[in-house]
C-alpha cells in the first residue's frame, strides 16, 4: 500500500482576493492528483497579535497558534506562497512563523517544522514575480529544520494569470504549480513511505 502524505498548503498573505492564495491552490491540486491528502488553510481564519515575548510569558501561546501548530504537527510538508513585500516576505507572514516557532507544550521550539518538507512559491503583479521573498522564506525555515525542495516558482504578471474561478489561464502556469505540489507528494511518499 502506498504512503499517502499528508500536506498543509498555505498563502502568507492575508488578502482575501490574494494572488498567493490562488498559486497555492493550484500546486495543492498537483499534490492532490498525485495522492496526497491536502489541506488548504488561510491564516486569516487564525487572528494573532503581533509576537511579544511578554505575552507569551503572561498568557501563554494564543489559542489560534496552539491550533495552527496543532495542524502543522499533523502533517508531513508545506506548500507555501509567499508575497513580496520590499524584498522579503510581509510582516504578517514572519509574524506567524515567529509564533508558530514557539515551544508548543513540552516540545521545543521549532518542532513544528523540524523535519518537514516544503515547497515554496510566489506571485506578484510585478515583473520578478515575488521571486526575491523566496530565498528569505528558504532561509527562515530551513533555519527550524525544513527541507526545502530546490524547485521554486516566482509567478509574474499574477493579476493576469488567473481567470474569474481563480484557475489559471495558460497550461504553462497550471503545470507549473502544479508539478511543484506534484513533487512535494512525491518525495514525501519515498521519505515516508
Amino acid at each position: 500500500m502506498t504512503y499517502q502524505p499528508k500536506i498543509l498548503a498555505f498563502a502568507g498573505s492575508l488578502r482575501k482576493d490574494s494572488l498567493n492564495k490562488k498559486t497555492v491552490k493550484i500546486a495543492a491540486e498537483g499534490a492532490r492528483k498525485a495522492g496526497a491528502d491536502v489541506t488548504f488553510i488561510d491564516l486569516k481564519d487564525f487572528p494573532v497579535p503581533i509576537y511579544d515575548g511578554d505575552i507569551e510569558a503572561s498568557e501563554g501561546l494564543p489559542e489560534n497558534i496552539v491550533k495552527l501548530q496543532e495542524l502543522m504537527l499533523e502533517h508531513d510538508g508545506f506548500l507555501i506562497a509567499s508575497p513580496e513585500y520590499n524584498g522579503g516576505i510581509s510582516g504578517a507572514f514572519k509574524n506567524y512563523i515567529d509564533w508558530t516557532s514557539r515551544p508548543p507544550g513540552e516540545m521545543k521550539a521549532g518542532a513544528c517544522y523540524g523535519g518537514k518538507f516544503a515547497a515554496i512559491m510566489s506571485a506578484s503583479p510585478g515583473g520578478l514575480g515575488g521571486i526575491r521573498a523566496l530565498p528569505d522564506l528558504r532561509r527562515i525555515i530551513a533555519s527550524m529544520g525544513v527541507h526545502v525542495l530546490a524547485e521554486d516558482f516566482a509567478l509574474a504578471k499574477a493579476h493576469e494569470a488567473f481567470d474569474e474561478e481563480g484557475n489559471a489561464k495558460t497550461e504553462f502556469v497550471q503545470n507549473a504549480l502544479e508539478n511543484l505540489g506534484k513533487n512535494l507528494a512525491e518525495i514525501l511518499m519515498k521519505v515516508k513511505g
